[in-house]
């Protein structure tokens, strides 16, 4: 294989195996995420556990191989519901992320770990410290996926239990980020610690941390969100943003907004990298691609989880509807309340505008003659790259090339065998194309990414 000299902006890649995070994120209509573990299919006879080490291990190692930067683990607090059963797509249960990256770092040798810890059920001081251990025990690849829950379903595994207001979830979460990191910087990287104290609106807390300063300083902080506040806690505070833009002009609108942002907090745009969460469908042709994606989408989108996702937009019970029907003829609630009708989804996505998306999808069936599962199917498409390898190449290039993203976040719909592919067959087109690495950069996260290491004149003194 002949490897052309690097091009001037390379291509980021992480890996987000069957995901088990289920905060209730607003969804802006767009596309709405139908239901968490959505990716991912279950009854492929090729599927493995969900929960078994050596299913982790597998894909660990494979992103490695392929040279990502990280490896990022999702984790829900509680499991979902539906008409007062765990939902089907739950049932393997929600194994706690750094636990898993712990025991990850002992059979990986350069591959970021990234753990999604709350930031609304959570303290500083306690994650700030196992994100830290992390970091240590794998010699510097640690990361924090930053996420919030809104619902009082969750909140109920919770001695504070109920759940905080949209602007009182940002504002705990900024200072949740800042107060670790002033635990973080109370080393130096001499090893001298330094008391710490934290007075703020959420926290007041002061002492001494116990974990010395990390190989990175600081843990790479990502940071999932599309409000304007998501955006600009984003601008502030995150090393990585996991988007969900999956077109080019909508990303590149996306892309521009936010890195225009950094400066005012005397950032520069390589500062932070913008990565949209994408799947990838993979053929000879490009015709056996489309047929695989097709197949891979009518296994992901049941006629039970069809209905559930017309639920989670209508707020009411539809389970008298045909999944080969039509689409309800009356129209959501438009402002439904944050947790759904008695007995409906526990724990799922909080839509932001259900009529708008209602209408869309009326739309949609309409012009193509589609039934609530062919809609469903239709709307809410998770293959963002179907193709053949070098048309998938090609493709993720341009996204970055023409500044719609930094790189990608892969969600595989196979455990754990869905990157192989992907890593044996796209990985090497992207090198010879001169857009992606060859080797890893350095040892720590922060280098993969690109990133300076946190300044330590702001250290405590």
């Amino acid at each position: 294989m002949t490897v052309r000299k690097p091009a001037v902006k390379q291509i980021h890649l992480a890996a987000l195996p069957h995901s088990h995070s289920h905060s209730r994120s607003r969804s802006s209509g767009e596309s709405p995420v139908p239901g968490v573990d959505n990716t991912t299919v279950w009854a492929d006879p090729r599927a493995k556990s969900q929960i078994e080490f050596a299913s982790f291990e597998h894909l660990a190692r494979t992103a490695e191989r392929g040279l990502f930067d990280f490896f990022l683990l999702a984790g829900g607090l509680r499991l979902r519901e539906h008409k007062g059963r765990i939902h089907d797509l739950d049932v393997v249960g929600h194994p706690e992320a750094i636990t898993v990256l712990n025991a990850l770092a002992a059979v990986t040798e350069r591959l970021g770990l990234a753990a999604t810890v709350d930031a609304t059920f959570n303290e500083p001081y306690e994650t700030a410290r196992r994100l830290a251990t992390l970091d240590h025990l794998s010699g510097g690849r640690a990361a924090w996926n930053v996420v919030t829950s809104a619902d009082a379903f969750t909140g109920a595994n919770f001695r504070r239990g109920g759940f905080l207001d949209r602007a009182d979830r940002h504002a705990r979460t900024a200072e949740f980020v800042a107060a670790a990191r002033e635990l973080w910087d109370s080393w130096t990287p001499e090893g001298v610690s330094r008391p710490f104290a934290h007075r703020g609106r959420h926290f007041d807390i002061a002492g001494e941390f116990t974990v010395p300063r990390s190989p990175q300083g600081h843990p790479v902080v990502i940071q999932a969100g599309d409000s304007a506040e998501a955006r600009e806690f984003a601008a502030s505070s995150a090393d990585v943003v996991f988007a969900r833009h999956g077109t080019l002009e909508a990303g590149r609108a996306f892309y521009a907004d936010v890195k225009r942002r950094l400066a005012a907090y005397g950032r520069e745009p390589e500062d932070l990298k913008i990565m949209p969460g994408v799947t990838f469908v993979l053929g000879d042709t490009a015709a056996e691609a489309q047929e695989r994606a097709a197949e891979i989408r009518w296994q992901q989108i049941s006629p039970q989880n069809a209905i559930l996702t017309l639920e989670q937009i209508w707020g009411v019970d539809l389970s008298d509807h045909d999944p080969d029907g039509p689409l309800p003829a009356f129209d959501p609630d438009p402002d439904p309340h944050p947790d759904p009708e008695p007995g409906l989804m526990q724990g799922g996505v909080e839509v932001a505008d259900p009529r708008a998306i209602a209408e869309k999808w009326r739309a949609l069936s309409h012009e193509k003659g589609l039934s609530i599962r062919q809609t469903v199917i239709e709307a809410t498409g998770r293959q963002s790259f179907v193709g053949t390898p070098e048309a998938v190449a090609a493709e993720l290039e341009e996204f970055v090339r023409t500044d719609a993203a930094d790189g990608f976040i892969l969600a595989p719909h196979l455990t754990p065998g869905g990157l192989d592919e992907f890593v044996d067959r796209v990985v090497p087109l992207l090198q010879e194309r001169g857009a992606y690495r060859t080797h890893y950069p350095g040892t720590t996260l922060r280098s993969h990414l690109g990133l300076a290491d946190p300044p330590t004149e702001a250290l405590i003194p």
